[in-house]
């Protein structure tokens, strides 16, 4: 993984994250605007992945366990699907809420893949 790419993906679910949460406080529905915040973080997922296949060819492999890496990647991919599926069935103010705590959950996660890639020695 990159860093700065993953500082960067993470500076975006954590202004994302905030957007939905107080968008959904204040009590206003899902949005284009807030699905559109985490359609932006998925995106950055999915660059994640093309970067997580690549780098270890480019000679940059992982120092930490690869299957807990992967799972928190395709865990971290899933995760604003199922929080825009559920925005998009339940119109209220909470699947708003819901969409801010994936977005914050996927940061948290973010950096969990970071330490794993760089930090730790399996």
């Amino acid at each position: 993984m990159i860093l700065w790419l993953t500082v960067g993906q993470i500076a975006v679910a954590v202004a994302a994250g905030v957007f939905c949460l107080v968008a959904g406080l204040a009590g206003r529905r899902p949005s284009d605007w807030t699905v559109g915040a985490l359609a932006v973080v998925e995106a950055l997922l999915l660059v994640q992945v093309v970067v997580a296949i690549v780098s270890p060819l480019a000679g940059n492999p992982p120092t930490g366990d690869l299957l807990e890496l992967w799972v928190y990647l395709v865990s971290a991919v899933l995760l604003p699907i199922g929080a825009v599926l559920w925005a998009l069935m339940e119109r209220s103010r909470w699947s708003t809420v819901v969409l801010g705590v994936a977005a914050l959950a996927i940061a948290v996660m973010l950096w969990r893949m970071q330490v794993i890639w760089t930090i730790q020695v399996a």
